[in-house]
Order: C-alpha cells, then sequence, then structure tokens
C-alpha cells in the first residue's frame, strides 16, 4: 500500500521549478508561510520548553518536513539550528529543494520518498504535514506512518483545509478560478478533511490535541492572521503520549 497519489505528484512537479518565486504559482504559500512558522515555533518552543530568543533554539530537535516541496519550511527551520529532513514523493521537487539549499548553505537531508517508506529507525520531535493530507492517497494509512515516525512527546502539525461551502467558495472558486493564486485544479473540494474528522483519527492513534487553530486572510492588509475561524484553513497540534 501507498499514500502517494501519482495525479497530484504530476500537478506538483509540473510547477517545480517555481517553487521560490514569491510572485510565482506559489504566492499564496510564501503569503502563508510566516503565520504557519510563527506558530509551528511557539508551539514547539512550548512543548519542548525552549527559548525562542536564541538564534539557534531548535538545535536538539529533528523535524520531518513531508510533502516538502521546495523547502519554503525545511529552510527556515534549519536555519534555527533544526536537524531536517525535507521528503516528497516529486524527484523534481526535491532537486529543486536540494539545489536551493546547496546555494545557501544549508544542510538538510532531501528523500524523494513517502512517510511509510521511511525506515523504522528514524524518529523525530517534530512532523509537519502542512498542506498535504488533501493531497495524499490514504488517509488512515498517512497518519498511521507518521504516528510510527514520531517519538514519544513529540508534535504533528498538521494544517489543511476544512471541507465546507465557505472553503469550496474561498479556496475553489475564490483562489482558483477568481484571483487565479492557485492552478485550476490544484484541490479536490471532496479530499478536503474536517477538523473533527482529523482530530478523531488523531486521537484513536493515541494522539493528544493540543491546539486547533484557524488561519484567515485579511484582504485589506493582505496579510494571515491567526483565528478562531475553522471554515477554510485551520491547522492542528497533536502530541504523542
Amino acid at each position: 500500500m501507498t499514500t502517494v497519489n501519482k495525479e497530484e505528484i504530476q500537478k506538483f512537479s509540473k510547477l517545480a521549478d517555481q517553487w521560490w518565486d514569491a510572485n510565482g504559482k506559489f504566492k499564496p504559500l510564501h503569503m502563508f508561510n510566516p503565520i504557519r512558522i510563527e506558530y509551528i515555533l511557539d508551539k514547539i518552543a512550548k512543548n519542548f520548553k525552549l527559548d525562542k530568543s536564541k538564534n539557534n533554539f531548535l538545535k536538539d530537535l529533528k523535524i520531518l518536513d513531508i510533502g516538502c516541496g521546495g523547502g519554503l519550511i525545511s529552510e527556515p527551520l534549519s536555519r534555527l539550528g533544526a536537524k531536517v529532513t525535507g521528503i516528497d514523493a516529486s524527484e523534481k521537487n526535491i532537486k529543486v529543494a536540494m539545489l536551493h539549499a546547496k546555494k545557501n548553505g544549508l544542510v538538510i537531508n532531501y528523500q524523494q520518498n513517502s512517510p511509510e517508506q521511511l525506515i523504522e529507525k528514524n524518529y523525530f520531535d517534530v512532523i509537519l504535514n502542512l498542506e498535504i493530507v488533501e493531497h495524499v492517497e490514504n488517509l488512515d494509512l498517512y497518519l498511521n506512518s507518521c504516528n510510527k515516525l514520531l517519538k514519544e512527546k513529540g508534535l504533528i502539525f498538521t494544517a489543511t483545509i476544512n471541507r465546507t461551502l465557505t472553503s469550496y467558495i474561498k479556496a475553489i472558486v475564490g483562489a482558483e478560478y477568481i484571483l487565479r493564486w492557485l492552478p485550476v485544479g490544484t484541490h479536490d473540494w471532496n479530499k478536503f478533511v474536517k477538523p473533527e474528522e482529523l482530530e478523531q483519527k488523531f486521537t484513536n492513534l493515541n494522539l493528544s490535541i493540543l491546539d486547533t487553530c484557524g488561519l484567515d486572510y485579511n484582504p485589506l492588509s493582505r496579510k494571515w492572521n491567526r483565528s478562531k475561524n475553522l471554515s477554510v484553513n485551520y491547522i492542528i497540534t497533536s502530541k504523542k503520549n
């Protein structure tokens, strides 16, 4: 069994050259990145009792970034001292990520891989599932594989899109057809996952839900903010007991 959806991989492989173009096809992710990173760093610092004011405060942590794409999250975490492994099922994405990291003098363990294929002796303090669960083939296998790779007391961050009428209007009609932020066909609304569905799956895996937070876009400030509104984008922090 595999979690790799070949059609989804082909979609993102075609765009691989544009990962680091802040005004290209991945502009929404570049806009989204600061709020995601800020949220993740806050939760990591709290859970592992780390001092965020220190330059290398992630130096003792092993982090797995699944569906890392061109490395938009892997690189900032590496700069803060984390030992980052970035995996993606797209060979083209991994090549772009490796080249960009090398150019910037960063040591990141990039692999063309999926979580169920990682060697069992790989264990991580933090696992990132950011905008990935709506693209995988078998969600239960995927989450179970992540759980097996997580150390005790470790954190899993899962950011995705809720399956609501609002998300259909904003994330598909708005972002793909009207604003053209994303290529048409990037998302399949039927594969969006409701927060309560994900929370139940994590609970079944003996993971505690520490936080579920909405992420809202403000068109006036053109910035993303944390929110209690879970109707479109949200992120769940779960912890291995």
